[in-house]
């Protein structure tokens, strides 16, 4: 007779058990889908949620626009001058602080909110849940990142 295979020792570690990966695997194909109504804009999408935070807050600093979305200076630096090389943004060092670095829209990249309202007409029908699962995931999934903040 030979033993049963022991599945509760593994099952910690099997691809299908994971939160992570489904997590993972959607975030890459919600971007996916967001390069088609990008390519207007010549944005990507990391690009276009930084000109997210540009258009409801305005001008700030480097080291802010990285706590609101998420990423380090090694990563923002060169979406930055990309950005600034395209005509959208301005970054400048005051000369009260040069270790600061202040980030500000031109007009060309003001005048791109009117045209990225495309953007969320044409992403709307992507995702097929109900407005209520779709309102109940959002706000599980900002629960999560409170939450994930507060173990930094």
């Amino acid at each position: 007779m030979t033993n049963p295979p022991i599945a509760d020792k593994y099952s910690s570690i099997r691809l299908g058990n994971q939160l992570c990966f489904p997590l993972y695997a959607c975030a890459k194909e919600v971007v996916r889908l967001y390069r088609k109504p990008l390519e207007r804009l010549g944005l990507t999408y990391t690009q276009y949620t930084v000109m997210m935070v540009f258009w409801e807050h305005g001008g700030m600093t480097e080291k802010e626009l990285g706590e609101i979305v998420h990423l380090d200076s090694g990563t923002l630096a060169p979406l930055l001058k990309r950005l600034e090389k395209q005509g959208l943004i301005t970054r400048t060092r005051p000369e009260s602080n040069e270790s600061k670095l202040f980030i500000a829209l031109t007009e060309r990249g003001e005048k791109l909110e009117e045209e990225a309202l495309h953007v969320p007409q044409e992403m709307s029908g992507c995702i097929r849940l109900s407005s209520e699962e779709l309102t109940s995931l959002k706000s599980l999934l900002d629960k999560m990142m409170v939450m994930l903040e507060e173990t930094k």
